[in-house]
């Protein structure tokens, strides 16, 4: 890799602990309006088991001055580029909400290319191939903003400060243009296991929608349910880091509560049809 595609791929890849040989790479791809940071309490649980890696993108903080992307692709092929493809560690992608979309998308490049991926985990998205959600990215600032509440608002996360808001909203409004004209050609099928996760009460990303990523494999796809809205996620760091320890390693860090060991989530294996719970 020169020096100048180095330099490219810290601006777009950033990672929050030393870097472990050889260890497992989980690269997380973040939602509409989001940063690499979202992703710093995932590197904190799951370090040093994984190596993970963290997508900024362009148009946000110390990205600012450059023009957010107004669709899926130059996103996937950007970070196709900056993957070194002489790196053989086992390389696994999540993304969360948009950021699923684009996790997506780059695995169908990296299997055309011959480098494999161990797991994609899409997290509160429906299924690519489910006819298109609602749209805001044309709508006024005002209506942008009542959607992010209303997301946030599942949760129970405070209210934005108005002001850094005001300041986010020309990547906000790029990113949802971005997700919302997206189109999931109906090929090429992936070869690697999925596990599409949502939060039970996600006002954007129900279960059954979630249910419709096991179109997208030919490999086993597991719906993982959890409780929450479409930032389940930020409650629930420990287990979803131990759900991916699991799935990544086998050596997924337990979590112990006063009832002793916690359930995690309602897991499906979609193409089996077959339910089972894990821990």
């Amino acid at each position: 890799m020169t020096t100048a595609t180095l330099t490219e791929r810290g601006l777009w890849v950033r990672q929050f602990r030393p870097a472990r040989p050889r260890a497992p790479r989980l690269l997380c791809v973040p939602h509409a309006g989001g940063s690499a940071g979202f992703y710093l309490p995932f590197s904190d649980a799951l370090s040093p088991e994984l190596n993970v890696l963290a997508v900024q993108y362009p148009g946000r903080q110390d990205r600012r001055r450059e023009p957010a992307a107004r669709s899926i692709a130059p996103l996937a092929d950007a970070l196709f580029g900056l993957l070194d493809p002489e790196d053989t560690t086992p390389l696994a992608l999540f993304g969360h909400s948009m950021g699923a979309v684009v996790a997506f998308e780059l695995a169908r490049r990296l299997e055309a290319d011959g480098r494999p991926v161990s797991l994609l985990v899409a997290s509160a998205r429906r299924g690519p191939f489910l006819p298109p959600g609602p749209s805001f990215h044309h709508l006024g600032d005002a209506a942008i903003l009542a959607e992010v509440e209303r997301l946030n608002g599942a949760d129970g996360l405070p209210p934005e400060h108005p002001g850094l808001l005001k300041l986010a909203l020309p990547a906000l409004r790029a990113d949802f243009q971005a997700v919302e004209t997206y189109r999931a050609a109906p090929a090429p099928l992936l070869t690697c296991p999925v596990i599409a996760m949502t939060g039970v009460d996600d006002p954007r990303v129900p279960p059954a929608d979630a249910r419709a990523w096991s179109a997208v494999t030919t490999a086993p796809v597991t719906l993982s349910v959890h409780p929450g809205g479409h930032f389940y996620l930020l409650a629930r760091v420990p287990e979803i880091a131990t759900e991916l320890g699991h799935a990544l390693t086998g050596q997924g860090r337990e979590v112990h509560g006063a009832g002793g060991v916690r359930r995690l989530s309602q897991r499906f294996d979609l193409h089996a049809n077959m339910t089972s719970e894990i821990f």
